[in-house]
């Protein structure tokens, strides 16, 4: 007895001097939290890492050497009694790897807070470290220092997101410690990966507390042993293998180990093996199984009903899958589900009769069912349908039914829980019912491109928990209800594409909530006033284009509740005066204001009131003024089709232009100060023409190497083509049509390999046509010269510039024969076929910069742009050449266009003419051809424009429904006769051989009289431009409106 009582003392004693010291220690910490300084060469191992450290954002601040405590520095936790670092929290971001940005000044904040730099070995001094998280930086590639492995304490890593690059170091298998190890991107978007790999995974079997592994995004595609491994760690309770590039599912599995395992997520991984793997079944305490995209088509034998075993699931995931296209599979699943909180079966296949084999998913809050097949409403025996919450049928087919039917169960809730309703890209083509108002807690209406028809019901009005209202691109008409001003939570509403008409109700402005508005391309038209935005002070993006409305505030001096990043209203009338409160948003980084009736000047603050501003369109307007500078903030200024005058404005030599367009206006003076005073790594297209700029092109082009597109057409400018222009690699068109450039073409030009279009039309350019451009610009599509002073022949090698599509060599004093070669050309022949009509070279945002031409046909000029890629010509006219038609040129199926008027042809036209199937426009006037026309001709059901005047053809003109609709004009100057021609064929004059004699004698001087003036307006062709230029040019605009089917570009 007194031996316990003495072991009951000893017990007391203990605990009285445990808790004394207890004490003691609470108190410590209380009284002495200010003056404990942590371990000196801890402090400098810090240093030392901050040191290898790029801290744009000053993040590391605290990290100094006056402040002894390091403990308290940002992002440090130490332990309370030892003082030694426990623990590193550096997240870029705070964290959030992909958070959302609006403008470029955001997002360059964004990267601020982005630590960079090299991972200093100092660490290693940090013997008691156990967390570690430097997740969500920008380390630009490095690898993953092996040192790492060499911090024996580590239970936490989280190196995700912070774009490494290379093999991920084995010696991390050395952290036998680590719990929680994340290398991957899972809290990334699906479609971002890492730039790390995995080629052997033994080193991971070390780590046998591992709780949670992440290297979702890192290649495994060499990782063949990774189940195995995997299967080593008994303890793992979340497995992230997104976007891994794994190949094998590994389908035979003979003892499994994990038993704690609750996440799974192999998603995205495009497995060779096309069914499921039965050992996913076996792992009966999963709670998340996520096999999104995995492209499993079927499931192993006896595997049916395996979904029995997971009685833990909640959150299932097997989008892309389509195994679950099976009334058998969703049997099995309805036997567990009722403890299914998310399915997400999109794009599996499935149609109604297979969803009607599910029942008793009575706990479901998430339904996914995106690329089904409807045909009925979703079934009651579902679950619970009033509890869902939310319900996914974007990109789905329905078969006869309409939006009413298929949510007919949720209409009959009291009181429905819906939240989220997706019909996004569906084909539907419903109204929206008027029930819609009844699902009151919707919060995310997703109706896009849905084929919606009718009108927006009134009840919308009741949704007062809406924040997000998406309808675009559908056949909606009608008015914009007046009830929409009553979603008082809504915060996105996109109307646009649609076929809205009526004014804009004022209601809007109520909207205090509103961030999004976009009502673009639909029929509204009134007047709009500040009313309409009176309540809308968290607006940032309004788009209103492709209307017919009217802004008029009621106050002069109105300011907008409103700070805008991105406005769109182009086409709306706010003229003429240029809109004072325009100069309050300050915020703006896109602007477009296109054809809006502003004629007044440009006000001087403007630059200095939108300092943020990344995106200009103000186009088309008649806007006055000079500019004097372009701030370096800007990407994209198009200010084409004004009035602004004086010289160009200036760059900075920082300047982040990519796209400059200053086109018809009226600038002056020289490209000097614009092109050398600064140079650039960004400008892509310079588009200068219609202006009055005159000077010499200067020699500057090797300061802007990336530039792509160049317009300087319609201008002044004199001298010879800057040779540094062939040191524009990049270059992808080039026009300076219509100006004085002389000299020959500068054989630096045979660099620019990626050209295009090469556009140097009425110049003053002499010389043979060098034989580089058919062996050395084999990419050009256009290639116009005419109305140059280029001789000699046409060179052979032009037949290398096999993609041709538009070929200008007219006005100039080329003779020879046509090379017959040109059969070598693959579009025009068809060999190749052209998919798309623009010839794109920028896409910047909204704006695009395509290849364009002018077309003057039969007096009208025509400008092409969107379907330029379609069109075809060939223009040899007004030349010497001589010899016959080749007969080759017979193959070019897909030419719409040819030309080889006022020329010496001779010979025949060829018999197989009617080959040109596509030909709409056939001129060889002026030239000595003889023979009959070919019958083939009345193949040619396209013929627009036809002539043949003035040669030394005979005989019957064919029959076709084209060529007897064309006037005598087309084909005066021969002997022809039949329909359209008043003379017939066989006829025989009654007046005798005199009278037949004195005739021909009449029209040989009709031919001479046609020859002479020929010859008088080919000296003032030829001749004249010698002496004075834009004389010149002007006869040349003259002839080609009187000219039967030329085409100028």
């Amino acid at each position: 007895m007194r031996v316990g009582l003495q072991h009951s003392h000893n017990h007391s004693f203990y605990f009285f001097i445990l808790v004394v010291a207890l004490f003691h220690s609470c108190l410590s910490d209380d009284t002495n939290s200010n003056t404990r300084l942590c371990i000196d060469d801890e402090r400098r191992a810090l240093l030392e890492f901050k040191h290898g450290l790029i801290d744009d954002a000053d993040r590391l601040a605290s990290w100094h050497s006056v402040d002894k405590d390091c403990c308290k520095w940002a992002g440090i936790v130490c332990d309370n009694v030892t003082g030694h670092i426990l623990q590193i929290h550096l997240p870029g971001v705070d964290g959030h790897c992909h958070d959302d940005y609006d403008t470029q000044q955001q997002y360059d904040e964004i990267s601020k807070q982005r630590l960079r730099g090299d991972l200093s070995p100092s660490l290693l001094q940090l013997k008691q470290l156990r967390h570690l998280d430097l997740s969500c930086n920008d380390f630009g590639g490095i690898q993953v220092p092996s040192f790492i492995g060499s911090i024996r304490n580590l239970r936490y890593l989280n190196l995700s997101c912070s774009e490494f690059g290379g093999t991920i170091p084995p010696q991390l298998g050395n952290l036998t410690e680590m719990r929680i190890l994340s290398l991957g991107s899972f809290y990334s978007t699906p479609d971002d990966i890492e730039s790390t790999s995995i080629g052997n995974m033994q080193w991971l079997s070390s780590l046998t507390w591992l709780r949670h592994l992440d290297t979702s995004g890192v290649d495994l595609s060499k990782a063949d042993d990774w189940f195995q491994v995997i299967n080593t760690l008994p303890y793992l309770v979340q497995l992230h293998f997104s976007t891994c590039q794994l190949l094998h599912i590994h389908p035979l599995v003979y003892s499994l180990n994990l038993t704690f395992l609750s996440v799974l997520d192999l998603s995205r991984n495009q497995f060779t093996d096309s069914f499921m793997s039965k050992w996913i079944f076996s792992v009966t305490s999963l709670v998340s199984l996520d096999l999104t995209s995995c492209g499993f088509h079927d499931h192993m034998p006896n595997s049916i009903n395996n979904f029995r075993n997971l009685t833990s699931l909640k959150f299932l995931q097997v989008s892309g899958n389509t195994f679950m296209n099976s009334s058998l599979i969703l049997e099995g699943l309805s036997s567990v589900g009722s403890n299914l909180i998310l399915l997400d079966m999109s794009y599996c296949g499935v149609s109604s009769s297979t969803i009607g084999s599910l029942h008793n998913l009575t706990s479901l809050l998430n339904l996914g069912l995106s690329g089904s097949q409807i045909t009925n409403t979703i079934p009651k025996s579902l679950g619970n349908l009033c509890n869902l919450k939310h319900l996914d049928l974007a990109d789905s087919s329905f078969f006869n039914i309409s939006i009413k039917a298929i949510l007919e169960s949720f209409f009959e809730c009291k009181s429905p829980s819906l939240e989220s309703l997706s019909f996004e890209s569906a084909s539907i083509s419903s109204n929206l019912p008027n029930q819609l108002g009844q699902l009151m807690n919707l919060v995310d209406i997703q109706f896009g491109n849905s084929r919606i028809v009718g009108i927006i019901p009134d009840s919308i009005g009741q949704l007062y928990h809406l924040k997000s209202l998406d309808l675009d691109e559908n056949l909606i008409s009608g008015p914009i209800p007046y009830s929409i001003g009553a979603l008082v939570s809504l915060e996105f509403l996109d109307l646009s594409n649609n076929q809205l008409n009526g004014s804009l109700p004022a209601s809007l402005g109520q909207l205090s909530k509103l961030v999004d508005l976009d009502i673009s391309n639909n029929l509204l038209q009134g007047v709009v006033t500040e009313a309409h935005f009176s309540k809308l002070t968290k607006l940032k993006y309004l788009s209103g284009i492709g209307n017919n409305l009217t802004f008029r505030p009621d106050l002069a001096n109105w300011i907008p509740p409103f700070k805008l990043y991105n406005l769109y209203i182009s086409s709306w009338d706010i003229g003429p005066q240029f809109p004072k409160w325009l100069l309050s948003q300050g915020d703006l980084t896109l602007l477009e204001l296109k054809n809006t009736g502003i004629s007044s000047t440009m006000p001087l603050s403007f630059w200095t009131s939108l300092p943020n501003l990344e995106y200009l369109d103000m186009s088309q307007n008649q806007i006055r003024g000079w500019l004097y500078d372009i701030p370096a903030t800007l990407v994209v200024v198009d200010l084409s089709s004004n009035r602004f005058s004086g010289k160009l404005p200036n760059l900075f030599n920082n300047s982040l232009l990519m796209i400059l367009n200053l086109s018809n206006n009226s600038f002056t003076g020289s490209l000097h100060h614009l092109l050398c005073s600064y140079g650039g790594n960004w400008l892509d297209a310079l588009h200068l023409a219609n202006n009055h700029l005159s000077g010499v092109v200067p020699e500057c082009w090797a300061k802007w190497p990336n530039i792509s597109y160049i317009n300087l057409e319609n201008n002044n400018l004199g001298g010879g083509i800057p040779k540094t222009m062939g040191s524009l690699s990049s270059l992808g068109s080039l026009n300076m049509c219509n100006n004085k450039l002389s000299g020959r073409l500068p054989a630096t030009f045979k660099n620019l390999a990626k050209l295009e279009i090469l556009q140097l039309a009425g110049n003053e350019l002499v010389g043979k046509i060098p034989t580089w451009v058919g062996t050395h610009l084999s990419s050009l599509r256009i290639l116009n010269l005419q109305s140059n002073n280029f001789n000699a022949n046409i060179p052979h090698e032009l037949c290398y510039i096999t993609s041709i599509q538009i070929l200008y060599l007219a006005y100039n004093r080329l003779s020879g024969d046509i090379p017959r070669c040109f059969n070598n050309f693959t579009i025009l022949s068809e060999k190749e076929t052209i998919t798309n009509g623009q010839i794109e070279f920028i896409d910047v945002d909204n704006m695009n910069i395509v290849g364009s031409a002018s077309l003057v046909t039969k007096g009208q000029e025509y400008t092409y742009s969107t379907i330029l890629g379609f069109v075809t010509s060939l223009d040899l006219s007004s030349n010497n050449l001589s010899g016959s038609i080749p007969s080759e040129l017979m193959v070019l199926h897909a030419l719409q266009s040819l030309n080889l008027s006022r020329n010496q042809l001779t010979g025949k036209i060829p018999e197989n003419i009617g080959d040109l199937k596509s030909l709409e426009s056939f001129d060889v006037s002026l030239n000595h051809l003889y023979g009959e026309l070919p019958v083939s001709l009345s193949r040619l059901s396209f013929l627009s424009n036809f002539n043949v005047s003035v040669n030394n053809l005979t005989g019957r003109i064919p029959s076709s429904t084209q060529l007897q609709g064309f006037g005598e004009s087309s084909f005066f100057g021969n002997k022809l006769c039949g329909v359209p021609l008043t003379r017939q064929c066989g006829e025989v004059a009654s007046s005798g051989h005199r009278e037949d004699s004195d005739e021909s004698h009449e029209r040989d001087w009709g031919l001479i009289i046609s020859i002479l003036c020929g010859f008088v307006i080919g000296f003032w062709i030829v001749v004249t431009p010698s002496m004075v230029g834009r004389i010149r040019r002007a006869y040349f605009h003259f002839m080609r409106y009187i000219s039967f089917g030329s085409i100028t570009l």
